[in-house]
């Protein structure tokens, strides 16, 4: 199995490792409901760009 042949340095491993993080989601508040929603995505009660396109169901 190979072994390095030197430590890597700190530098190195964050270049390495900067990619590595969280992403925060693209949300927007949508003017239809009063809520926010992730942006390219039906809302939650069935809205996308301010109109009805899914009826939501009911939770009982």
């Amino acid at each position: 199995m190979a072994v390095p042949a030197r430590r890597t340095s700190k530098t190195k491993k964050r270049m390495r490792r900067g990619h590595i993080k969280l992403n925060t989601p693209n949300v927007q508040f949508d003017a239809t409901n009063g809520e926010y929603r992730v942006s390219h995505r039906v809302s939650p009660k069935g809205f996308y760009k301010g109109e009805q396109v899914v009826t939501p169901k009911a939770n009982d």
